[in-house]
């Protein structure tokens, strides 16, 4: 089997750091609303190079104002630094909590592409569309999803190139962004209407 490559964010390091290191790929997922995909997908690389590393652990025993400051030193991680450090700073207390401080333990030996969904779903910072998009992630990318997450990450489990779930290469990512390029044009001329 081929090694697992993520090329999403133009940087072959960020890009690495999300294929070994899972806290950096939920946070990388995350993050990504209302900014370039390959912006967000970077932000875990920058936050660990800001933090000397990524734990959860660490993070979730952090004051959320402190994170706050790490996500907004320049340049910011985020458009919107200050509520995603605490949606960042939340996913790192669950975690914890309910991970024993590993995140791989949310996909881990789980044989129900259900129950695995449902996990995603609780997570702070995820509803349900990105929830798909991450079990197409684990499914696609990684071979990490249940037998049968296609349907539960429905469109996303497809063959389309339709989210970040579908980058394998800078062409597929090109692909995907010329997608969503459209469908925001789609939703543009419907709103003119």
């Amino acid at each position: 089997m081929a090694p697992v490559t993520f090329p999403i964010t133009g940087d072959a390091e960020a890009d690495q750091l999300l294929v070994d290191d899972p806290l950096a790929l939920l946070i990388g997922m995350l993050l990504d609303q209302q900014v370039p995909m390959e912006w967000a997908f970077r932000g875990p690389a920058s936050l660990s190079t800001r933090l000397g590393g990524l734990d959860a652990a660490r993070i979730a025993a952090m004051a959320p104002d402190e994170l706050v400051e790490v996500f907004r030193q320049k340049p910011a991680l985020h458009r919107y630094p200050g509520s995603m450090a605490k949606r960042t700073h939340a996913l790192c207390q669950v975690v914890v909590e309910s991970y024993e401080g590993d995140p791989a333990r949310i996909w881990q030996g789980v044989r129900d592409p259900k129950v695995l969904l449902d996990r995603l779903k609780a997570l702070p910072g995820y509803g349900d569309e990105k929830a798909k998009i991450f079990l197409a992630i684990l499914g696609k990318r990684f071979g990490w999803a249940p037998a049968g997450w296609e349907e539960l990450a429905s469109p996303f489990g497809d063959a389309s190139p339709r989210s970040v779930a579908d980058i394998d290469s800078r062409e597929a990512f090109a692909e995907v962004r010329k997608w969503k390029q459209a469908q925001k044009a789609k939703g543009k001329s419907k709103a003119d209407a």
